[in-house]
C-alpha cells in the first residue's frame, strides 16, 4: 500500500507546512485555469493522495484530515484573495489512493492529485450493495444492486398498473398474491433507491404511495438509531451501512454493502 512513489522518495516538500502549502498553491493554480479563473461553475474538488507509509502521516496532518472543514476553510479563503468566485454549496473530498484516476492532474513534487469538478464534468464513482429483505414477502430475498443500475423501484408486483393505465416495473418486487400481511401496506410505487455520484452513495426516495397520507416509509438508523421518515417525494435518505427500511406498516429491508455469509453447517 501506498508504495506507488517510492521512487521519488526524496523529491518534494517534507514537512507538514511546506506539503500544505504546495498543495494549496497547486490547487489555486489549477482553480485558475477553469474557465479561465471563473469559478462559479465549479461544483467541487477531489483530493487524490498517495506514497509511501512513511509520508502518510505528513499528508494526514497537512489536510487536517480529522478536521476536513478546516483545509476546505483555507481553500475559500485562496479562493476570496484570488476572486475565484467559487458558488457557496461547493464540495471537497479527500481520499488516499494506491493509483489515481486518469481523470485527475498530478501535482508535481507532491503525491497528490485533484480533479475538479464542474457542471460539465465528474469522475464516475462505482460501488455495489445489498437490500435483504427481513418481513415481507418478495421475490427473492437478497437484491444486489449497483451504482450502474441505475433507478431501482420498490412496489408491491413486478409490472404495477398505476395512474393513466401505465404500467410500472418494480425492480424490488413484493407479492401481490401473498397471504404476507406486511404486503397489504406496500404501495404499488412505494419507494426507488438512486445511486447519487456526486456523493458517491445510494439514496433512497419516497415515490407518490410512501408518502402520508398513503402508506408510509421510515429508516431506523444503524448509525444513531433515530427513526427517520420520508414525507416528500424531494426529500432523500443517504443509506448506510445496516439501515432498515420499514414501508408501510411492517415490511422491513435491510441495507448493506457486504455479502451476506452463509452461517448454516
Amino acid at each position: 500500500m501506498f508504495d506507488l512513489f517510492k521512487k521519488s522518495e526524496n523529491k518534494g516538500p517534507k514537512d507538514v507546512k511546506a506539503v500544505r502549502d504546495a498543495l494549496l498553491r497547486f490547487i489555486k493554480e489549477e482553480f485558475q485555469k477553469v474557465e479561465g479563473g471563473e469559478g462559479h461553475n465549479i461544483k467541487g474538488i477531489s483530493i487524490f493522495i498517495s506514497g509511501n507509509p512513511g509520508e502518510k502521516h505528513i499528508y494526514e496532518a497537512a489536510v487536517y484530515v480529522e478536521e476536513k472543514d478546516r483545509f476546505k476553510d483555507e481553500l475559500q479563503r485562496i479562493a476570496d484573495d484570488y476572486a475565484l468566485n467559487l458558488p457557496a454549496e461547493w464540495e471537497m473530498d479527500i481520499s488516499f489512493e494506491d493509483e489515481f484516476p486518469p481523470e485527475a492532474i498530478k501535482a508535481d513534487a507532491l503525491n497528490a492529485a485533484i480533479f475538479i469538478r464542474t457542471r460539465e464534468n465528474t469522475i464516475q464513482k462505482s460501488a455495489s450493495a445489498y437490500i435483504r429483505i427481513l418481513n415481507g414477502e418478495a421475490e427473492k430475498y437478497e437484491y444486489t444492486i449497483t451504482s450502474a443500475g441505475g433507478k431501482l423501484n420498490i412496489g408491491r408486483e413486478k409490472k404495477a398498473q398505476i395512474e393513466g393505465g401505465f404500467f410500472r416495473q418494480n425492480h424490488i418486487a413484493f407479492l401481490g398474491e401473498s397471504d404476507n400481511e406486511s404486503n397489504k401496506f406496500i404501495s404499488r410505487r412505494h419507494a426507488h433507491i438512486e445511486w447519487n455520484n456526486d456523493n458517491g452513495c445510494f439514496m433512497l426516495f419516497a415515490d407518490e404511495g410512501g408518502i402520508p397520507p398513503g402508506n408510509k416509509i421510515k429508516i431506523r438508523s444503524a448509525i444513531n438509531e433515530n427513526l427517520i421518515k420520508l414525507n416528500s417525494i424531494y426529500q432523500g435518505h443517504t443509506l448506510a451501512e445496516g439501515d432498515q427500511i420499514i414501508l408501510g406498516e411492517s415490511a422491513v429491508l435491510e441495507f448493506s454493502y457486504h455479502i451476506e455469509e452463509d452461517t448454516d453447517g
